[in-house]
């Protein structure tokens, strides 16, 4: 049985991708804040993860590590928008706080387990049509397109160092109806998560950023 690791899986697309896992027959370590989701099922377990926090990315890390699981997939989903993101210029305080969690939190996240060679072939980072530079020509949430950017960023890097070694990629979901859109958007989380399985199973290559299993432009 194959291991994934989804961070922020107790609902949105992290909990339809979680669902769509396990009914594939994967072993399911999902993160959320409190460590626990209002779904359940034999092959899953919740681990606590705040990915602001240095010492909890440390602790949620060294959990997943004392299983003795070799992780085939990782998917980093967590990440926030921040409710203060709404104006055209940039407020420092509402960027640093969005990095912390979209940006440097997934990297360190990632890189601790990357430390104990625990991820075998696949890492997927959940990015965002806004992360993209040919995308946004507008300045509509500034924050969230920066710690996107970053995001894919980190992926191409990270292709290049495992190249050979781990598939490492960007997807954009879509526009999907989740709480942090609230509830607008054009795909359900469950399209999302199907469509992200596909790009999976595909093993594509490597230090791309993808759409529904297309090349989407950086």
């Amino acid at each position: 049985m194959k291991t994934i690791v989804i961070t922020g899986a107790s609902r949105g697309i992290g909990r339809a991708l979680a669902e769509k896992f396990l009914n594939e027959g994967f072993f399911v370590i999902g993160t959320s804040r409190s460590g626990e989701a209002e779904y359940s099922h034999e092959n899953l377990m919740f681990v606590p993860l705040e990915l602001s926090q240095v010492e909890s990315r440390k602790t949620c890390a060294a959990t997943i590590q004392a299983l003795d699981k070799k992780i085939n997939i990782l998917i980093n989903n967590a990440g926030i928008w921040h409710p203060e993101d709404e104006a055209q210029t940039i407020d420092v305080a509402v960027l640093q706080e969005t990095l912390d969690s979209n940006v440097i939190g997934s990297i360190d996240f990632t890189e601790q387990l990357l430390a104990h060679n625990l991820i075998s072939e696949q890492i997927i980072n959940i990015s965002s049509r806004r992360g993209s530079l040919s995308f946004t020509t507008t300045c509509l949430y500034p924050n969230y397109g920066i710690s996107k950017a970053a995001l894919n960023m980190f992926t191409r890097i990270l292709a290049a160092r495992l190249a050979g070694k781990v598939i490492v990629s960007s997807v954009h979901p879509g526009y999907v109806k989740t709480d942090m859109n609230e509830g607008e958007g054009d795909i359900t989380p469950q399209e999302a998560a199907n469509d992200i399985f596909a790009l999976i199973a595909k093993r594509v290559e490597s230090g791309n950023f993808w759409y529904k299993g297309e090349i989407y432009p950086w």
